[in-house]
């Protein structure tokens, strides 16, 4: 059974920074945001359904959704978030599970931005949070996604706080935008999750303590 390393943080906190440190030294990476996407752009039903339901200002010129759009839409449209969510998500897990099942490693890690939101963290060996300031998540999706301030703000309301995300990590990166320095961590991570796992097939039981806070 591969062991499972839950990756988490607020919009904005670094995660995919982390994720792709991992995938540089060979850890496989299964990014329900990748699936996700995949989901909205390939599943004919899910594309029928999210047509029929929100319609054309959510369209491309090609007919094809607009993931910007659409995201724009339901961060003020609740029913319609809540609607989305109950569309997207069994279909987001199950394809995880699919991906998991099929991997040959003795660890792999499972990017989750909504890990808490969606009560998660069970399904996980063991979570490991990138944190950042508020402030700077601020400045980074404001940014990156071309959006307001009082959009990112709302975004960031809509997810649970830092100080719950820390209460139940096992591991926190504290990211400080140094590549250089987040590489080294997660090498020496990489080096513990795959200890971690090889006891968890040996059936050893190892007591859940924070790791290190890397600052």
């Amino acid at each position: 059974m591969t062991y499972i390393v839950a990756l988490t943080g607020g919009i904005g906190s670094g995660k995919t920074t982390v994720s792709n440190c991992f995938k540089k030294i060979g850890v496989n990476i299964i990014d329900t945001d990748v699936i996700a996407k995949n989901i909205v752009e390939r599943n004919l039903k899910v594309v029928y359904s999210i047509k029929k339901k929100i319609g054309k200002k959510v369209l491309n010129v090609n007919n094809s959704i607009n993931r910007y759009l659409l995201r724009k839409h339901i961060l003020n449209n609740k029913n319609d978030r809540l609607w989305l969510e109950n569309l997207l998500h069994p279909k987001i897990y199950q394809e995880t599970k699919n991906q998991i099942y099929n991997i040959k490693s003795h660890w792999c890690l499972w990017v989750v931005p909504l890990l808490i939101e969606k009560n998660l963290e069970k399904q996980a060996n063991r979570i490991l949070l990138v944190d950042a300031p508020v402030k700077k998540q601020i400045t980074r999706i404001i940014k990156r996604d071309n959006i307001n301030i009082l959009e990112a703000k709302k975004i960031i309301a809509l997810q649970t706080t830092r100080k719950k995300r820390i209460s139940i990590s096992d591991d926190i990166i504290f990211n400080n935008y140094n590549y250089r320095k987040i590489q080294l961590y997660v090498n020496y991570l990489n080096l513990f999750y795959l200890y971690l796992s090889k006891q968890h097939q040996k059936k050893n039981i190892i007591k859940k303590n924070y790791l290190t806070k890397f600052y």
